[in-house]
């Protein structure tokens, strides 16, 4: 009925529609861009708020760049006092999403 498919009409893996994970990693980067965009004119504009969206930005950047995560380390170890802080908003605000949705597991 079929034929297999001949060497050129293999799949190679990277080529072709790119997976979920690859979607969501563009989509996280567009965002993070997105918010900095913002943050950056909220701190020139009085009707946004700019360090929010600079914090959101930072967020995001963190979750899809080598370079942020690095940076978030080497904060983390220069001021340990705020780290704590940061674990504590991090863990009230990973069991405020448990709370709201129930059925997925946040990351």
């Amino acid at each position: 009925m079929g034929t297999p498919p001949g060497p050129d009409q293999t799949p190679v893996a990277g080529k072709g529609r790119p997976g979920r994970r690859r979607l969501i990693r563009i989509g996280t980067w567009c965002l993070a861009i997105g918010f900095l965009v913002l943050g950056i004119l909220g701190l020139f504009l009085p009707i946004l708020q700019g360090i929010l969206f600079l914090v959101i930005s930072a967020i995001l950047f963190v979750r899809v760049s080598p370079r942020a995560r690095l940076m978030r380390q080497r904060l983390r170890k220069r001021y340990p006092d705020t780290a704590a802080v940061y674990d504590d908003y991090e863990g009230r605000a990973r069991a405020w999403l448990k709370r709201r949705f129930p059925g997925r597991g946040a990351k």
